[in-house]
């Protein structure tokens, strides 16, 4: 036995005492116990007076000291709130106390208190709208009531080599799910054009976008039918109009019956009104269309496509049966399309085309396909951000511990004394841990009114209606729980480096905090800041990718060229609509086509060349089809040959090449060349530079076929070339008569080419505005904590700083000296981020296929600017210090 253990009673002893005295006298009768062992100790020795502790306790088992206080409203006076061994229990005085401690503390220290919390509402605040934008995203869909269940059938097929996948599938796809395959509860059609088409009631003219579909899809995707039949799809002559459309066309008065007419065309009996989609879901529309009414409206679908396996350009919805398993469903119909092509052996090889399904979950974030497999999509830019707000808020936490711990010597004492009266350490870390988790809620509160002011700008900047949903609980849930995340993150290393001071050293003389102290903040300092470069490095890259797609010769001249949606009347009157608009001088050149000028709405494959192979028959080419004068309307200059011409009959049977195509068939003279397309040969006239009409401007370029074609059908759009001698504004108005005189059923609607040419920008804008956003805003977080520290420091150092001055030191110098700590902390932390971002920034740069070379100008430029932006922000108190009368620096010392 220790010699410590003797000069106690007997540990089994004391613990009887305890269990068996009740709680009102425990105190009180250990405390009589001890004091009588000690005196007997000293008087008999330590062995007997053990002995006689014993005698003592057997005395005592008595069953009045072991009966409980009988009032019930008596507190025990030794509980699991003053159990200083239990930091997650608290007296309700005690949290009190610590309240009013840091209220106290945010009172005495305001300029601390206000970069605290300023720093924690900016970062909690970002955090939030980012989280805002991440649920809007990942709740797309969700408020379908078969979201589940609910799968848009995709095909992958084998062109030239390269599978691709696709949502354009063949007429009769729909039909044959339908009745063949029992796996489908329901199956949905619909038509995939994204143009608009005209609504005419009275005299009145709308353009709105809407679909074909099939009547399946109101149940299918639970529409909400406001009012009206509840199968308003099942008439032909049919059109269900969304409340916002029914509003625009009819006012208040009650749509249903009402008859309106459709492209000038037909009219339509209105059946039902439907609420307007979220702006997040994926099915939007103005109107909906019975699916049948194509074939009562275009002559071509019954005769050219309705049975056509070989033609791709419907969609299909579908539903399963609850408990199908997707894949099994998969298995079956794969092959639907494959059974149904040629049975030349090479086409079935080459192409092999399979169907399967895509979940309604993946619609939004999921759409990117390679190789046919799912390789992403948006999601990739939810994941970003999200990381973008854990950085911000990391960053702001930052800045909470380090001005925290730098001004550990301030609160030293009042430690000491704490643990010095009993506080235990678990204590005074809850203490700390409060008052970071007060200050966490009054950043919020700070916080919600920043959301609120940059919300409106924030879903300007994102397309988006999104709000605060303040009456849902789910949200206050959340809110509460990131709060305290919040608090706990921010205080976690100031509670535990505080809490640890002995309090023997700070009682005697307090704690001089040394280089080893400060090692800490420096590192928190260089994590911060690696965040905030990386993001500077990021946005800058993102900018020049964006700049570099922006700047790519495009083959064509936008500026000037607007398109036309055509219609029947246009189409018929065209001769007589293009001398009228050539005779106004407010137009250069006009020519038809079947895509706007900055896209391709249609790709082909069957061709065959002189010297070409079976294989090569499954090559997609590009299509455009168009007959005079689309080379001069567009702007292109041509790299051999020429232009269709009136001046040659042979042209309707011409073809005009881009470089991609003149490649892929190994033309050496292509000028001349017979090919061979839908059974007729086509002689080409002429070869253009690869245009940039792909659906990205960062994609290859791919070879692409202008053919010349009669066909009506083949007309969607007319090209129009603005005379460069006119005011765009004084074209438009001389056009919109004489458009209005040959298309009395449509309004004058045109879209500039340069304008839809900039929306192919939109994520990528997008991405780096919120970049630049959370960039600006994570260096503004980190300075501000710099400039606390930058204070701090010279607050810490002034009479150091009186004495220098005394000596002789120049203001500069002074100010060398508080700078060159923080300069340095900057250098590591670009030397850190650099690689990082390359690396990070490389990754991202691997899904463009016209992309940038990151060089080393833009990790030299983000260097500069961190010092700069450092020296700046530390310079100020830095100055200020060193302008300080050292007389009065070292009297108040």
């Amino acid at each position: 036995m220790s010699q410590k253990q003797t000069n106690r009673p007997p540990g089994w002893a004391q613990r009887l005492l305890e269990r068996i005295t009740a709680p009102h006298l425990r105190e009180e009768i250990q405390g009589d116990m001890d004091e009588l062992f000690q005196k007997r100790a000293q008087r008999h020795g330590y062995p007997k007076a053990r002995l006689l502790y014993v005698v003592d306790l057997l005395l005592l088992l008595h069953p009045r000291l072991w009966r409980r206080e009988p009032n019930v409203n008596f507190k025990a006076r030794y509980t699991r709130y003053n159990d200083v061994s239990n930091p997650f229990f608290f007296h309700p005085t005690m949290i009190r106390n610590y309240v009013k401690i840091a209220f106290r503390n945010l009172v005495k220290n305001k300029a601390y208190s206000a970069i605290n919390i300023g720093g924690l509402a900016v970062g909690m605040a970002v955090a939030m709208l980012i989280g805002i934008w991440i649920n809007d995203e990942l709740s797309a869909n969700k408020h379908h009531k078969n979201y589940k269940t609910l799968y848009q059938v995709k095909l992958s097929q084998t062109f030239d080599g390269q599978r691709g996948t696709q949502d354009a599938l063949p007429f009769p796809v729909g039909e044959e799910l339908k009745s063949k395959y029992p796996d489908f509860k329901a199956v949905a059609m619909y038509d995939r054009g994204e143009g608009n088409r005209s609504l005419i009631v009275g005299n009145q003219k709308f353009l709105k976008q809407g679909l074909f579909i099939g009547e399946e899809a109101i149940d299918m995707f639970s529409l909400n039918i406001l009012n009206g039949d509840k199968n308003p799809l099942k008439e032909p002559y049919s059109i269900v109009l969304s409340d916002e459309t029914a509003k625009a066309l009819f006012g208040q008065q009650d749509p249903i019956g009402k008859i309106l007419k459709l492209d000038n065309k037909v009219d339509l009996k209105v059946t039902a009104v439907v609420a307007k989609q979220p702006k997040n879901a994926t099915l939007q529309f103005d109107y909906l269309l019975p699916w049948s009414l194509q074939e009562n409206m275009y002559d071509w679908v019954a005769k050219y496509v309705k049975t056509n396996w070989e033609n791709n350009g419907w969609g299909v919805f579908v539903q399963l049966k609850d408990g199908i398993d997707p894949a099994q469903t998969n298995a079956k119909i794969k092959d639907v399309i494959l059974s149904h092509l040629s049975n030349d052996p090479n086409t079935r090889k080459l192409v092999k085309p399979e169907l399967f399904l895509h979940p309604m979950a993946k619609w939004r974030l999921y759409s990117e396909f390679a190789e046919g497999k799912n390789t992403g999509g948006f999601i990739k830019y939810v994941r970003l951000f999200g990381i973008f707000g854990l950085f911000i808020l990391v960053i702001a936490c930052i800045n909470f511990m380090n001005l925290s711990t730098a001004r550990s010597e301030k609160r030293a004492k009042e430690v000491g004394v704490r643990k010095a009266v009993g506080s235990g350490r678990e204590q005074l870390i809850g203490q700390f841990l409060s008052e970071s988790t007060l200050i966490a809620f009054m950043a919020l509160v700070l916080a919600f009114g920043m959301v609120l002011i940059s919300l409106p700008y924030f879903n300007s900047l994102t397309t988006k209606t999104m709000a605060i949903e303040f009456g849902n609980p789910v949200f206050w849930g959340i809110m509460l729980v990131f709060t305290i995340f919040t608090g706990l993150l921010a205080g976690s290393y100031p509670a535990l480096y505080l809490s640890s001071f002995n309090p023997v050293k700070i009682l005697k003389g307090g704690v001089h905090v040394g280089k080893s102290a400060s090692l800490p903040r420096k590192i928190l300092v260089v994590v911060q800041f690696t965040f905030s470069i990386v993001l500077m490095i990021g946005t800058i890259i993102i900018y020049q990718q964006m700049q570099h797609g922006k700047n790519r010769p495009i083959g064509f001249t936008k500026q000037g060229l607007i398109s036309v949606s055509s219609s029947n009347d246009l189409t018929t009157n065209f001769e007589a609509l293009r001398n009228e608009l050539l005779a106004s001088g407010a137009v250069s050149s006009i020519c038809k086509s079947n895509s706007p000028p900055t896209q391709w709405w249609s790709s082909n494959g069957g061709w065959s060349w002189k010297g070409s192979t079976p294989e090569d028959k499954s090559a997609i080419f590009t299509t455009i089809a168009t007959n005079f004068d689309y080379i001069k309307t567009m702007g292109i200059k041509l790299k051999e040959g020429r232009d269709f011409s009136r001046d040659f009959t042979t042209d309707s049977s011409g073809v005009i090449l881009n470089e991609a195509a003149v490649k892929r068939m190994g033309l050496k003279h292509p000028v001349g060349e017979i090919l061979k397309w839908a059974g007729k040969d086509r002689t080409v006239v002429g070869v253009i530079p690869d245009i940039v009409v792909e659906w990205s401007p960062y994609q290859t370029v791919r070879p692409l076929t202008i053919i010349f074609e009669k066909d009506r059908n083949w007309v969607s759009f007319l090209c129009v070339r603005i005379n460069p001698a006119m005011a765009p504004s004084l074209a438009i108005q001389k056009m919109a008569p004489i458009f209005d005189k040959y298309n009395p059923g449509f309004p004058f609607d045109y879209k500039f080419s340069d304008t839809e040419y900039a929306k192919k920008f939109y994520y990528e804008e997008l991405i780096g505005n919120l970049s630049a956003i959370v960039s600006v805003l994570a260096i503004f977080i980190s300075c501000l904590g710099l400039f606390g520290l930058a204070s701090f420091m010279a607050e810490q150092r002034t009479k150091e700083i009186g004495i220098r001055k005394v000596l002789g030191a120049s203001v500069t110098s002074v100010w060398g000296l508080l700078s060159k700590d923080f300069v340095l902390l900057v250098i590591i932390s670009c030397l850190i981020a650099s690689p990082v971002a390359w690396y990070a920034m490389n990754q991202w740069l691997e899904s463009y296929t016209y992309k940038i070379t990151i060089g080393a100008g833009v990790f030299l430029i983000v260097l500069m600017m961190a010092l700069a932006i450092t020296l700046l922000t530390i310079s100020y108190q830095a100055i200020k210090a060193a302008l300080l009368n050292p007389v009065k620096s070292l009297r108040s010392e």
